[in-house]
């Protein structure tokens, strides 16, 4: 008996590699040749401009959106979701993204489908500007049924020792700006699938919060990736704290970034509930209080800044092509009280 007559492919898998060779190449960027093949890849930090830089890594996967993905048959974007889980967590702490590494599992490897999962991935380190220096192709037939798959994403960046984001410097007063997200994201997709199981709505059908696009492709709409205009932003001066937006919403991750003696209070008017989010409300029954620590409803990343910086900083994003929405401010934490308020979430 062979590798093979077990249900393991290794020409497949080696294919695959030469296949995505050019994709990888594509990533390039100073300190890393992007190549693929060997052991292991090399990082020349120094090459990458820093003189004392620390390591921020991350770790992270895609959830069940996956699922929507397989039964959508729509793997043109799971990559980009998978990159932007990783490095928009990177960024919060003022870290540049410098490389990263795919895990991809299947029961049978298709090679023409994994070339479009990973050119996904590979988009997505172009729009975060890190390389895809290397992955796991797993073929593992009893593991997976026909058509599944996973994907888990590694990042690693740096950022200078001196310039760190931890937060430790948020005050009172502060203003609390939002971004905008392109959708759900990579979170809640359990929630989102059994709303549109009790919808009865097919992935191919009609889209009935959006025109023009089916289900399936609409909720596929691709994790924003917001390092470079956060970067941007960073560099300008001003900018005190970021929180990513993911499981948990805005009323978990926000406390993440701030002093123990601080809450943020947000006012839920200040921005417009985009129309997915209304729909999973309306058709699952989701209670208001559950939309906020379920999806980012409408704000991917959260931006602290000083109240004389708020202009200048606004500016700086909306230049690199983000929405931008003054959702709060900083004030004292009563003892007991959560680090997030998320007040007028009725006016959704």
């Amino acid at each position: 008996m062979t590798y093979r007559e077990a249900g393991v492919d290794i020409d497949a898998g080696e294919a695959l590699v030469e296949a995505i060779k050019p994709l990888a190449k594509a990533t390039a960027r100073s300190g890393s040749d992007a190549g693929l093949g060997g052991f292991g890849a090399f990082f020349d930090l120094k090459a990458a401009g820093y003189r004392d830089p620390l390591l921020v890594s991350t770790t992270d996967g895609v959830g069940t959106k996956l699922k929507v993905a397989i039964e959508a048959s729509r793997h043109d974007s799971v990559g980009i979701d998978l990159v932007a889980m990783c490095v928009n967590d990177l960024v919060v702490q003022g870290a540049e993204p410098l490389f990263f590494l795919d895990y991809f599992a299947t029961g049978k490897l298709d090679v023409a489908a994994a070339r479009v999962i990973i050119a996904g991935i590979a988009d997505g380190c172009k729009q975060a500007g890190c390389a895809l220096v290397g992955g796991e192709t797993a073929e593992m037939p009893g593991m997976y049924a026909k058509g599944d798959y996973d994907l888990a994403g590694f990042a690693v960046g740096a950022v200078e020792r001196d310039r760190a984001l931890t937060g430790a410097d948020v005050k009172e007063g502060d203003v609390v700006l939002g971004l905008a997200s392109s959708g759900v994201h990579s979170n809640g997709f359990s929630l989102v699938r059994k709303i549109v199981e009790q919808a009865g709505v097919g992935w191919t059908e009609p889209c009935p919060f959006e025109t023009r696009r089916s289900l399936g492709e609409a909720l596929m709409t691709p994790t924003r990736i917001y390092v470079k205009s956060a970067l941007a932003a960073i560099k300008a001066g001003g900018v005190k704290a970021l929180a990513h937006i993911t499981g948990g919403g805005l009323v978990d991750n926000v406390p993440r970034v701030l002093p123990d003696a601080l809450q943020a209070d947000i006012d839920g008017s200040s921005w417009k509930l985009p129309s997915v989010f209304g729909w999973l409300m309306k058709t699952g029954g989701v209670p208001r209080e559950d939309m906020t620590r379920t999806f980012n409803c409408g704000i991917g990343m959260i931006a602290v800044v000083a109240p004389d910086s708020e202009a200048r900083i606004t500016q700086v994003l909306k230049d690199h092509g983000e929405t931008v929405y003054r959702i709060g401010s900083i004030v004292p934490r009563a003892s007991g009280a959560e680090g997030c308020i998320v007040r007028n979430i009725g006016h959704w």
